[in-house]
This record gives C-alpha cells, structure tokens and sequence, in this order.
C-alpha cells in the first residue's frame, strides 16, 4: 500500500474523531441522572459538549434532547411527525442534498425501495464468501500473524475501506485510489464544524471532496457500464435497477453511492475497535467466543448497544408535540441519545453490564424505524469475518503490556484510538 495514501487516510479519520470527540466527561454517568430527573430537556445537549451536529440546523431553533428508551424509540419509529429533511440542508449540502437519510415521505420510501434489495442478507451473504473472507484472510490476517503484535486499529482502519470499495464494484488492483476515496469520504463527514474560525476551511474542504469522489464514482459507473458484462456488485446491481419506472443514469447513480460513502467504512472501524476492546477485558468471555463462533454475532450486537459508534441521532418535529409533559413546538429539533437509551435500565436488566448472553431487544446503534442504517448487514458481516479472522489467526490475544489499554471515547462516534495487542507466533 502506497504509504502517502495510508497517511492521507490516518489523518483525515483522526481529524474527524477530534471533531466530535467533545468534552471529556462521565457521559453514562450523566445520561443515567438525565434519565432520572430530566428524561426531555430543552437545549441541545451535544452541541453544549462540543459536538457539531451534522443536521446543521440553523441558529435559534430550538432543540429538545431525550435520554429514555421509549421516547427515542417513540420519535425513530414516527418518521411522518419527526422528520428528517433538514440534514439535506447540513451534512447533505456537500452532497447536492441528495442523502438518503435527509429524505422523507414518499421520496424517502421510493429511494429505500430501490436501494433496499442490494442490501439485504440474501445478497450480502454471497459477497461474504466471495470476496469478504479472501480480502481479509489473504491480504491482511496472513501476512500480520507472524508479527506477533500489532496496533489492531490500523487493520480496522483499512479493512472496511477495503471491502466496502470492493463491494461497491471498484478493481481490486487499485489500493492507492480506494485510500484516496475514502479520505475523501471521512473529509465530508468532517464538513460540519462547533467552531465559526474552522467552519469554513472544513466546508471548503467537504466540498472539494465530495465533487472529486462524485467524479471518481461516475468514471467507474461508465466503465461498468461500457464493460456490458455485470457482476454482483452494488455498481451493477444499480445499472439493472429500476427507479420510478426507468432506469437509472451514470449521474444519479453515481450520487447515490457517494451519499453512501461517508459513514461506509468509518462507523465499521470504530465498532470493531470497540467490540475487540471489550472481548479482550473479558478473558473468560474471549475463550468463549473462540470455542463458539455463533456466538460473534451475539458479541456485535451487544456491542452496538453497549457502546454504539453514532451516540445521537437528531429528527424535526412536523407538528406541535408533548413529550412526557414538555411541549415541544413545530419546527424545533429533536435530539435522541441513543447511547443513553441503550443503557435504560427500565428497558435492560443490568444496563450497564456488557453480556452477550442477555435476552435480545432493540437497541438503536444502527438506527431504528424507516430510517434504520440501511448498510447495517454488511457492517455485521464485515465485522464477523474480520473477528473471526483475528481469533483464527492470532492464537492467545491479549493486550500488549508495553501500551496503555485501550479507552473508548468520544461524545460522539466513540470507539478506541488505538488498540496494542501481542499474540502467540
């Protein structure tokens, strides 16, 4: 791998986990006193710790924030009364507004219909065979076992990116372009900014990208499409798909799959920071899960409860509501901590414990209701093959000794730095 594009990358994620890291507080710690005492509050409780919100709602409107789990699954799920267009004005605008989840109504529904296929378990779990596992074994597992040790979170950093542009339909041979793609992507989710000073430098520099990936995705839409021959990857699934009753053009398919890219592989390497992190604090539970590979499955969805990656998820209210006693006006933004949800103790037995053996209820690490992580299959089978190739190639893993253990921080998309590991050669 060409070490400058590997670079490119590094910093453009670093830079934007700076961005929403926020205040260094006890953030379980407060959200569990919110639940108690002020479960809805006006004020926008993540900008207040520094987090900017990629909604981009404008100055002055007001915001209510929700700490319980009924009333975040309540808004999630009620897409006609909470609304989500008003993103298209934020992390939308440095996607010409066309973003999936800035969507609503019918327009929403429609875009889902026709993406909505291409994503499910069906065809997910063909690419799992064919091209998942062969990536992940033979470029990244066999040549870093006889290491012996490795930061890990230099292979999450890389191998999402790695599966996703392959996925998508991008060559194989090319890994400097796909590095250059995927700053790109994490430059956009960068776009929105706390600070007035480094708005618009960040904003220019969103844009910028975000037109040269539409150019790089457009190229190889029509090189896919000139080529006459289409295969099983999302470029050419789009080709044959039908949209309002007619195919669809290099440009809208070209837009689509860039509104896709930002959080593609980002949101993957954090969780798998996260879910490693975790399994590693727990010598007993990491036996477990090597003897009994079902259980991995088990281990990521606790894991998105536990500590989700995107911390709060923000809707619009379309008319007056009243929220446990709080009205809250047409217009004004509602803010759901989903991190706080997850952990309701009216809802989780233990909320606070991290066990994979509990009984499974909806959390919402990946969204809930109609606008519910439509990529959420392949994250999962991306994160089982890439753990599952950890557990078969570095026998005896454990935190390396010589490095600080990991800390999962963040107000928002939370996950580990770094990751130091050793294992037996």
């Amino acid at each position: 791998m060409d070490k400058k594009s590997s670079s490119q990358l590094e910093t453009s994620f670093s830079g934007v986990a700076a961005n929403y890291k926020g205040q260094d507080v006890d953030l379980f710690e407060i959200y569990k006193q919110m639940r108690a005492q002020t479960p809805v509050v006006e004020g926008d409780f993540m900008g207040n710790l520094g987090v900017p919100n990629i909604a981009g709602h404008e100055a002055g409107r007001k915001t209510y924030t929700l700490f319980k789990y009924n009333d975040v699954m309540a808004v999630l799920r009620d897409a006609d009364t909470y609304t989500s267009g008003f993103i298209a004005a934020g992390l939308g605008a440095f996607m010409d507004g066309l973003i999936l989840t800035g969507m609503d109504g019918e327009q929403h529904k429609k875009m889902r219909t026709l993406l909505h296929p291409v994503f499910m378990p069906k065809v997910v779990n063909t690419w799992r065979g064919s091209k998942m596992e062969p990536i992940v074994r033979e470029e990244y597992m066999k040549p870093l076992a006889p290491e012996g040790k490795a930061n890990l979170m230099d292979f999450a950093l890389h191998f999402p990116v790695r599966l996703i542009y392959s996925l998508i339909g991008f060559p194989d041979d090319e890994p400097e372009s796909i590095q250059q793609y995927a700053s790109w992507a994490l430059d956009i989710l960068a776009g929105p900014q706390v600070k007035p000073e480094d708005a618009a430098e960040a904003k220019a520099r969103a844009l910028s990208a975000s037109e040269s990936l539409y150019k790089a995705v457009r190229e190889r839409v029509a090189q896919v499409r000139a080529k006459g021959e289409l295969g099983g990857d999302l470029i050419s699934r789009l080709i044959e798909a039908e949209y309002e009753g007619k195919l669809l053009d290099d440009h809208e398919i070209a837009t689509f799959v860039r509104s896709l890219l930002p959080a593609a592989g980002e949101t993957t390497t954090r969780t798998f920071g996260t879910a490693m992190t975790l399994l590693l604090e727990r010598p007993e539970l990491l036996a477990r899960v090597r003897e009994d590979r079902n259980l991995v499955s088990s281990l990521i969805d606790e894991a998105v409860r536990y500590e989700p990656v995107a911390t709060f998820k923000v809707r619009q209210a379309a008319r007056d509501v009243e929220i446990r006693g709080v009205s809250i006006p047409k217009g004004s933004m509602v803010q759901c901590i989903v991190s706080s949800a997850n952990r309701d103790e009216e809802v989780f037995e233990r909320a606070d414990e991290f066990d994979i053996d509990r009984k499974s209820k909806p959390s919402f690490g990946f969204g809930f209701g109609p606008h519910v992580c439509i990529g959420q299959f392949i994250a999962k089978i991306e994160l089982s093959v890439a753990i599952n190739g950890v557990l078969d190639y570095m026998p005896g893993i454990r935190f390396d000794p010589d490095y600080p253990a990991p800390v999962i921080r963040g107000a928002q998309l939370r996950g580990p730095d770094s990751l130091h590991v050793v294992w037996d050669k």
